[in-house]
């Protein structure tokens, strides 16, 4: 006959090996559900808070769908690219040179596009979200900030004309920039998903600090512009996050 504190040893046992196995599995449980590289940062805000300007659906598939799939890409990449884990967009873009398309220590041509444009896809669109809020809290721009935009383009107004006409001269998809560089402010335009922290971009200058974006691909706007990318950039200006572009400008 089997005694009862026999019985209970016996359990203990049991439960202890359960334990035991469950632990020599952990290691690799945390291993397959280990977080990617880059993950898809959650808006600061409602899709419908920038409405009228930007639209509820257009943000909603511009930020769910297309930002998405940069992430996607980019995680996919670095897959192809270990020798780059670990490492920030900023220092990856700082391998990228547009003239000649090269990133350090990349030798495969197809997964240095891919960090070029699904890399610069995350960063630029992460940027974007940003530097945008509801009409009622955009702000305006800090004493210093205004101050520098007089002194580079003689007044506000002439810096948004400026600004206004190199996002509507870029031709097909791509991006529009205010930047510091070289201690002076710049506006600028890149192609696709390039930014201007990529070698390349910036005349007379290695790398620009971007202060300001605007995304005018056409999935930025067409739902709600169709083909009137001029009004969309108008709008564009009333949900401005002037604190955030004010505080970029103020860390140079």
């Amino acid at each position: 006959m089997e005694m009862p504190h026999t019985r209970s040893n016996r359990r203990q046992f049991v439960k202890l090996s359960a334990l035991a196995a469950g632990a020599v599995m952990l290691p690799s449980r945390a291993m397959a559900q280990a977080p990617a590289a880059f993950s898809l940062p959650a808006l600061p805000y409602a899709f419908n808070a920038l409405e009228p300007h930007i639209d509820a659906r257009t943000m909603e598939i511009h930020h769910g769908k297309h930002h998405a799939a940069y992430v996607a890409g980019l995680n996919a990449a670095l897959e192809k690219a270990p020798e780059l884990k670990g490492k920030s967009l900023e220092e990856i873009f700082a391998g990228i040179n547009v003239a000649d398309e090269y990133i350090t220590a990349v030798a495969d041509e197809s997964v240095r596009t891919a960090l070029r444009n699904h890399g610069g896809g995350h960063w630029n669109h992460t940027f974007f979200w940003n530097t945008l809020a509801p009409a009622g809290k955009s702000g305006a721009p800090s004493p210093e900030l205004l101050k520098a935009i007089d002194a580079s383009f003689g007044s506000m107004d002439d810096f948004k004309k400026a600004f206004n006409e190199t996002a509507t001269k870029r031709f097909g998809s791509g991006w529009a920039w205010l930047i510091s560089a070289k201690g002076k402010l710049r506006i600028i335009s890149t192609a696709n998903q390039d930014n201007p922290l990529m070698k390349g971009i910036v005349p007379d200058a290695d790398l620009g600090t971007p202060l300001l974006g605007l995304d005018v691909w056409e999935h930025a706007y067409y739902l709600h512009y169709q083909n009137r990318r001029a009004d969309y950039i108008n709008a564009w200006w009333r949900v401005i996050n002037w604190a955030e572009v004010s505080r970029k400008f103020a860390a140079l």
